[in-house]
Formats: structure tokens, C-alpha cells, sequence
């Protein structure tokens, strides 16, 4: 989902991935590999995107699963 939102982005934004890499430190081979789903990237490229990109990187907790009353029975059975 993450790397989704990036390539749109870079997609949608009509800047090269030149300027892309030049602007914001990560490679032009980098954001190739991207566009194409070969690889991710770092955390810190990320955060570099996204910034220069406009977005903002966000985590959220997972919803927790409602736990029935067989859920709890089996936890203690097992612990």
C-alpha cells in the first residue's frame, strides 16, 4: 500500500525520475526498481519521497480482532 501510494505519486506528479533522484538523494536506478515492484526501499528513501512528494507517512494500530468467548478459552488451554 505504502509503495503504491509512492508510484502514483511519482507517476501523477509530471516531474522525471531524474529530478526525483537529484531532489531527493535516491538513486535514478533506485526509483526504477520501484516503479517496476523489483524492490522496495529503505525507510529513510521513503520518508525522502514522500516529503518531496507531498505525502506523509502515517501508522496506524490494527484493528483487533473482537475475541469470542471459545478465543479465550483456547488461549488458556495453550498457556
Amino acid at each position: 500500500m505504502l509503495l503504491d501510494a509512492i508510484r502514483k505519486a511519482i507517476k501523477a506528479g509530471g516531474v522525471t525520475r531524474y529530478r526525483i533522484a537529484k531532489d531527493t538523494g535516491v538513486s535514478q536506478s533506485q526509483l526504477s526498481r520501484l516503479m517496476i515492484g523489483e524492490r522496495g526501499l529503505s525507510i529513510e528513501a521513503l520518508e525522502r519521497l514522500a516529503d518531496y512528494l507531498g505525502l506523509r507517512i502515517v501508522l496506524k494500530p490494527k484493528r483487533r480482532k473482537k475475541r469470542g468467548k471459545n478465543d479465550a478459552t483456547k488461549d488458556k488451554a495453550h498457556g
